[in-house]
């Protein structure tokens, strides 16, 4: 089971967190190692679903540590450091798939279209549950990117919708919208996906 993994970015990194981002930035490189092996798994695992397949998330982990150890000394230590390599990493994954255009959005500013039933944060958690990790990302695949990086940010990322925003470059008051629909057509995935499974069965 692959259940959601909130990251917490809402403090500002410890005292020896914040000693080893310091000895990181003046060039230490096993720093820089304690680092990586700190945060490559959950990096890896938020890229597992944002990304279409495992291959494309191996290598996007690597590039956005590439980042991070470039862009390091722009990090601003009185704020949540697992915040600010997220955002890096949202911003990576992003751009990977708008470049790609491998399909195109399905959601819009048209409010009125949107269904009139749908999940709440969760119910939708509780469904995602059920399923196994490979199910999950089968579902996330038939999403839109936008709505698929929305879900990522939001759930497994734990972002503010004002993050989420300012990492898709949309309003913050379309950020809502999109994750009311991401979750009605990840829901309706799922329990197709579950259909299936039960007349395979």
């Amino acid at each position: 089971m692959d259940a959601p993994e909130a990251v917490r970015m809402s403090a500002p990194p410890t005292i020896e967190l914040a000693a080893i981002i310091a000895q990181a930035k003046a060039g230490d490189a096993e720093a820089w190692g304690g680092l990586y092996r700190e945060f490559a798994a959950g990096i890896f695992r938020f890229c597992r679903r944002a990304l279409p397949t495992r291959e494309d998330a191996e290598d996007a982990t690597m590039e956005i540590f590439v980042k991070i150890r470039e862009r390091l000394g722009q990090y601003d230590s009185s704020r949540p450091f697992s915040s600010w390599l997220y955002k890096v990493a949202a911003n990576h994954c992003w751009d990977l798939l708008r470049r790609r255009r491998t399909r195109q959005d399905k959601e819009s500013d048209d409010i009125e279209s949107l269904p009139l039933e749908h999940p709440d944060p969760s119910q939708l958690q509780q469904l995602i549950e059920r399923r196994t990790g490979q199910e999950v990302r089968r579902a996330l695949d038939t999403l839109g990117a936008r709505a698929r990086m929305a879900l990522v940010l939001r759930y497994y990322s734990d972002m503010s919708y004002d993050e989420i925003a300012d990492a898709l470059g949309v309003r913050r008051a379309f950020v809502g919208v999109v994750l009311l629909r991401a979750r009605h057509d990840l829901r309706k995935a799922l329990a197709q996906s579950g259909a299936f499974a039960a007349r395979g069965a």
